[in-house]
Order: structure tokens, then C-alpha cells, then sequence
């Protein structure tokens, strides 16, 4: 069914309204009705968008009513040790959730249908796997090394280890979801439905006598966790069974293992800088500390979602992009994902910068503090968005190990700033710390892109000059 804004909202208009807004209409059917490619990934990506703007009231929500009902400090231990968790989630997938982007984008456009359902199968098997023998090994060292620990972390790190497969499954799936532009099976089930059944999971708790405290937090997770991965993975299951052809599968372990390494250096440094100020706070400071910090985080988490939206109605394209040969569409479908990314999150980073403050209140009186950390934390990024998907424009265009070192410097920046800054600024050198590490990473990838590939990843596009007849010239 067509969608035809001009027609039913421009005719309701009076005339000299409906004539300046005529054009914007117009091109909002475009993209609610249009099936080119570009129309394709405006609305996956304005799709992907409303899905984490939704679920970003559901987590924030549900972050707020965890911190009132725990109180800082058991707040502060879940969301340390649930970081920590998120990040083994990540990394225990090997690359593989970014690595499917490229591959099933290839695969498809190529119509080789048995490397398709390879790489489908090997990759949700490999990670799963991976992350249980990890989590496994996890357990046995906890167990070991128990004594060595503070107390109150414990227990709900052994709890915390538990969701560790079904993480990594879902980080997996996630991918398989995006590369076919299915972003409601993709997200609904980690985003939405999850922290939904967290908190009703946590209300039974609490109803039946159960202590508001991190281990009980973390139990009630556990159980959303496993029910929200086992349901997307039944979703997956039956879409794909309509869009893959029945067949023989053909693995090629040993070139996707090539590839999906350097991804896996890339996300696993990745998560490690985007989380490495929230690790050092825990563990240098007090977990009433961690719990202000995390709130601050959180409350900037819709400005994040711009840039996650866009990256995942559009990984896939890049490479499908370069594997037909047409640079041209390449290139500017690149420069296009910049502005969907920067200008966003520009306008959205200032409104949280302003607004912060009362979104904090919500927490407790004391999470208020926290407020001038959303203004150092916005700028950064801010920063990070002037050069757009900079890193899955490297990895799907075959540059990961460039891409890869790009974050190992990066981190180690990041680590030596959080490490010299937080004992002298408390909170507020954390903060300083990732805004500049961001910066940072943003040159870096800027100058590898433009270096690798001669591309210029950058929110302001280079300055062109006319010689001759009409022949443009770039001003470098």
C-alpha cells in the first residue's frame, strides 16, 4: 500500500504552506514508497532509528527504576559488572557479527547460494560455541581467584557470566538480521523486548520478597536474556527459510577466519574504548561513583543511536557497493551516511547537553551531580560523528587490519588519559579522557581512509574549483 503524504497532508495544508512544504513530502514518499537502494536504507535506517529511540525510553526507564529501587551503590556494582559482560558479549563472537555483513552482501549479490548458508549457519554455530566454552573458562577462574576479589562483586559476576552464550548470540543474529534489512528482528528482541521483561521479571522479585540488590538485578536478567535470544532466534529461523533456498552449504573457514580477526581486533577495541571509562571509574572509584557515570552515559545513549541506525541500515551496502565496481555510487553513498549521522547527532548532543540535568534527576538526588559530564561527553561525540561510519566504510572495503590499528591506538591513548586523569578529576577526568580519545580516533580514521582508499570521510566536503570547459578540479 502507497504512502502519499503530498497528496493527503499537503491538500489539508492552507496553499502558501502546502507550496513550501510540498517538496519535503514529496520526498518523504520517496522514501516510505521508493525501492531503489537509497530509499531501501532511509527507511531501514529512520526504521532502526525508531526502534532504539523506543527502546532508549524502555532502557532509560528501566535504569532510572533500577537505580531508585537498588540504590547507588547495588546499582553501581549491576551496571559495572553488566558492562564488563556486554563487552565479552561483543568480543567472544570473534568479528563474526560485522563479518556476515560483508560476506552475505557478497554472497547475495553474487547469488552463490551454498557460501550464503554457510556462512548463515557457521557463524550463529562458531559463536555460540566460542562464547560458551569462554564463559566456561570464566567460571572456572572465578571460582579460583574468588578470594582475590571484592566480595560484593562476586557473586553477580558468576550470574553475569551465565548470559555470556546468549549475548554472543544475540550479537550474531543481529548481523544475519541487518544484512537481509530485517531491522525489527534485528533489535525488537535485544532493545525492546529484553529490558521490558527485566524490569517485570524485577518487579515479581521484589513482589515475592526478593532483595533489591545487584545479585538479584542480575539474576532477573539471566531469565530475559535467555528469552529473548532463544525468540529472535525462532524469528530468524522461520525469515530465513522464505529468503535462503533449501541446499548444500560450502565453508570456507579458513577466509572468513582472514577477515573476521581484524574485525574482531577492530569490535573488540571498539567496545573496549567506548567502555574503558566506565571500567576504570569501576575500578578506581566507589560504585556509588560507577552509578553517576553510568546515568550520564545512558542519558546520552539516544544521541548514540543516530549513528548506530545509520551504520546498520547501511554496512552491507558499502560492500555490496564496491563488489559491483560503480565508485561513483560508492563514494556518495558514503558522503551521504556523514550527514545522516552528524547532523542529528549534532542537534540531539545539544539538547542533552541542555536538558541533561533533568533527565539525571530522575535517578535520585544524587545523580544530578553527573550533569557537567554530559557536556564533555556530548562534545565528544559530536567529534566522533564528523567523519560518519568512517571504520565499517575501511572493514567492508577489505582494510580491517588498517582499521584494526587505528583502535589499538586509540585505546591505548584512551587508557593512559583514564589512568592519569580520573585520580586527579575524579568523574570529570573520565569524561576529558574518552572526549579526547574520540578526537583522536576521529583523525585517525580520517587519515587512513583518505591514505588506503582515497576517500575523504569528512562531515565538510572538499572544495572543488572549475578549469576549462567545465572540468572540476579537487582543491587538496
Amino acid at each position: 500500500m502507497q504512502i502519499n503524504l503530498s497528496h493527503s497532508i499537503g491538500s489539508k495544508l492552507p496553499k502558501k504552506l502546502a507550496c513550501h512544504a510540498q517538496p519535503w513530502l514529496e520526498q518523504a514518499d520517496a522514501i516510505l514508497d521508493g525501492t531503489d537502494d537509497d530509499a531501501v536504507s532511509k527507511r531501514m535506517a529512520l526504521l532502526v532509528f525508531a526502534i532504539r529511540v523506543f527502546s532508549a525510553a524502555i532502557a532509560f526507564l528501566s535504569q532510572v527504576l533500577l537505580a531508585r529501587w537498588m540504590g547507588d551503590f547495588e546499582y553501581g556494582i549491576f551496571v559495572g559488572v553488566w558492562v564488563v559482560i556486554v563487552i565479552l558479549g561483543t568480543v567472544t563472537c570473534i568479528g563474526l557479527p560485522t563479518a556476515v555483513l560483508r560476506f552475505i552482501g557478497k554472497y547475495r549479490e553474487s547469488g552463490d547460494d551454498e557460501l550464503l548458508r554457510g556462512t548463515i549457519v557457521g557463524s550463529v554455530s562458531f559463536a555460540f560455541l566460542s562464547s560458551t566454552v569462554i564463559a566456561v573458562l570464566g567460571g572456572v577462574f572465578i571460582y579460583n581467584f574468588q578470594d582475590s576479589m571484592t566480595d560484593y562483586y562476586v557473586v553477580p559476576i558468576v550470574l553475569a557470566v551465565i548470559c555470556l552464550p546468549m549475548l554472543a548470540l544475540q550479537e550474531v543474529q543481529d548481523g544475519v538480521c541487518r544484512a537481509f534489512d530485517w531491522p525489527g528482528t534485528a533489535l525488537v528482541p535485544t532493545f525492546v523486548i529484553r529490558p521490558i521483561m527485566i524490569l517485570i521479571f524485577m518487579l515479581i522479585a521484589l513482589a515475592i520478597g526478593f532483595e533489591a540488590s545487584a545479585v538479584t538485578a542480575m539474576g532477573v536478567t539471566i531469565i530475559a536474556t535467555y528469552l529473548a535470544s532463544t525468540g529472535q532466534f525462532m524469528a530468524l529461523l522461520s525469515k530465513l527459510k522464505s529468503a535462503v533456498p533449501k541446499g548444500p552449504m560450502t565453508f570456507r573457514m579458513k577466509e572468513w577466519a582472514l577477515v573476521a580477526l581484524p574485525i574482531f581486533l577492530i569490535e573488540g577495541f571498539y567496545v573496549l574504548l567506548t567502555s574503558v571509562d566506565i571500567l576504570f571509574v569501576s575500578a578506581l572509584m566507589r560504585p556509588e561513583d560507577v552509578a553517576v557515570y553510568f546515568a550520564a552515559v545512558k542519558t546520552l545513549a539516544l544521541v548514540h543511536f543516530v549513528y548506530f541506525a545509520v551504520r546498520a541500515a547501511t554496512a552491507h551496502r558499502f560492500s555490496a557497493y564496491l563488489e559491483s565496481g560503480d565508485r561513483r555510487r560508492y563514494e556518495a553513498y558514503i558522503a551521504q551516511t556523514i550527514r545522516w549521522i552528524f547532523w542529528p547527532s549534532l542537534f540531539l548532543a545539544i539538547m542533552m547537553m541542555i536538558l541533561g540535568k533533568y533527565f539525571l534527576m530522575l535517578f535520585g538526588e544524587s545523580f544530578v551531580s553527573g550533569a557537567g559530564l554530559i557536556w564533555i561527553l556530548g562534545l565528544g561525540i559530536v567529534l566522533r560523528s564528523t567523519v560518519g561510519p568512517a571504520e565499517t566504510v575501511l572493514t567492508m572495503s577489505g582494510e580491517q587490519n588498517s582499521c584494526a590499528m587505528v583502535y589499538v591506538g586509540t585505546l591505548l591513548v584512551n587508557i593512559v588519559l583514564n589512568w592519569s586523569l580520573i585520580p586527579m578529576y575524579g568523574l570529570y577526568g573520565a569524561a576529558i579522557a574518552t572526549t579526547c580519545a574520540l578526537a583522536f580516533e576521529s583523525m585517525l580514521l580520517y587519515a587512513v581512509a583518505k591514505r588506503k582508499l582515497g576517500l575523504h570521510i569528512f562531515i565538510i566536503p572538499q572544495r572543488k574549483s572549475s578549469v576549462g570547459d567545465g572540468e572540476e578540479v579537487t582543491v587538496k
